[in-house]
Formats: structure tokens, C-alpha cells, sequence
């Protein structure tokens, strides 16, 4: 399962991520991970939520991303939810195509191995294509 968060900059999309994040420590049965560009919401999650600073791993393209989140998953099959803050900016990209097709292959990876993904995008609503409108 896969729910995506998109807006412009400044509409309240961390705020909101931080919310969910905090709640799934509370919530999920298995272990949560927050996966962002930086460590900005280091003070902001809870501290059960492994955080992980993806500048540090130099994942900048869909394929490296999918074998990171599979590497994570191989190491801890207990992981039930994974929060990506601001995808497009974590693999220096903008929004396309193949943002759509990564949010399938997490949609697909995510129901074989009882994983929820909760994603952000910085853009406008008006740039998500057709396939990326069922995860909004």
C-alpha cells in the first residue's frame, strides 16, 4: 500500500509527515522508518523511528532506491511501514514517469511483504501523473 502527499513547498507536508510518523510509533506492530533527504526531522520523530539521511548512501536514481528499500527489508523483515520524505528531492530528480513506475514497483513490493509506504512530493498536485492519482 502506498499513500502519497503531494504540494507545493510550504503546504504543510512535513507537519503532516511528522503527525503520521509519530502515530505509526504508537500504532504499528512491526518496526516504522523514516527515510529523508537530510536530517531535519531528527528532533521532531519519535525515537523509535529508525531515521535515515539519504545523502549518506548517495541514492540518486530510482534503481538504487529499490535496491536500498529491498536491502533494508532483507536485513529486518519486521520493518511495517517506511515514511520517504520529499522522494523527488531524496534522488535529485523531479516529478515523471519513472516517479510513477517507482511508486508501483513500492505498491507491488509493499503487498508482497505487508509493507505500508507513505511518500512526499514536493510539487504541485497539477504535475502527478494519471498513474500517481490512486495513491493521492
Amino acid at each position: 500500500m502506498v499513500r502519497l502527499i503531494m504540494g507545493v513547498k510550504g503546504s504543510g507536508k512535513t507537519k503532516q509527515l511528522i503527525e503520521l510518523i509519530n502515530n505509526a510509533a504508537k500504532d504499528e506492530p512491526g518496526n516504522v522508518v523514516c527515510i529523508e533527504a537530510n536530517r531535519n526531522m531528527t528532533y521532531d520523530i519519535h525515537y523509535q523511528i529508525r531515521l535515515i539521511d539519504a545523502e549518506e548512501y548517495h541514492l540518486d536514481s530510482y534503481d538504487l532506491f529499490r535496491g536500498f528499500i529491498s536491502g533494508l527489508y532483507a536485513g529486518n523483515y519486521d520493518i511495517s511501514h517506511v515514511f520517504i520524505d520529499n522522494l523527488c528531492k531524496t534522488i535529485h530528480t523531479t516529478v515523471g514517469p519513472d516517479t510513477e513506475r517507482f511508486l508501483d514497483w513500492l505498491d507491488a513490493f509493499g503487498e508482497r511483504n505487508n509493507i505500508k509506504f507513505t511518500v512526499t512530493i514536493s510539487a504541485d498536485l497539477s504535475m502527478a501523473t494519471d498513474g500517481m492519482q490512486k495513491y493521492l
